[in-house]
């Protein structure tokens, strides 16, 4: 248990039952009245952001976060198969817990996984991957950095736009936030 005085960015809480990631949070000392907690809450398991209000002092539940490094094996139906680089482990993240992050896992990549009580809760990636275009089409004479988008098809499976001047077989760098293109690797 913990005061919501002690709150931070990127804490844990278990509120009623679910688990929600501090955000954002600011202390408010208004002339009248009694002093409070705004936050922005976002549910680790839905995603929903929510603006939460608390009086100050009182004692909210911080629930326990186990973040481990594991490296991508490979994919069995629906589920992904980790190896944790500590133990060896390899448990099954269903492709839900995933979400949007199979678009950029490559075989024997590293990211960090958060686990809850033993229950897999999100997949964090780094914030850019260098992968190669399977295929785009080619690009004209002509064609400038400053031109138009084109579709490319990753090495991965997932399809982003690149600029007119990117063939197939480059390296480029994704945003694996957005998916955007960053630029050549």
């Amino acid at each position: 248990m913990a005061t919501t005085n002690d709150l931070k960015n990127g804490m844990t809480l278990n509120l009623e039952g679910q688990l929600w990631n501090v955000v954002e949070f600011q202390h408010v000392k208004p002339g009248k009245g009694p002093a409070f907690v705004r936050t922005k809450l976002k549910n680790v398991m839905s995603g929903k952001v929510v603006d939460k209000t608390f009086n100050a002092g009182i004692k909210v539940e911080v629930a326990t976060v186990d973040k481990r490094d594991m490296q991508y094996l490979y994919r069995e139906g629906d589920d992904f198969v980790f190896m944790d680089m500590t133990d060896y482990d390899q448990p099954r993240i269903p492709a839900g817990v995933v979400g949007d992050a199979a678009n950029y896992l490559l075989e024997e990549q590293t990211v960090t996984i958060a686990f809850n009580e033993g229950t897999p809760l999100y997949v964090d990636m780094p914030t850019a991957v260098e992968l190669v275009i399977k295929h785009t089409d080619p690009g004209l004479q002509g064609d400038r950095s400053t031109g138009g988008t084109k579709p490319a098809e990753l090495e991965t499976g997932a399809t982003i736009q690149v600029p007119l001047f990117i063939s197939t077989g480059e390296k480029v760098k994704v945003d694996t936030r957005t998916g955007a293109y960053l630029g050549r690797a």
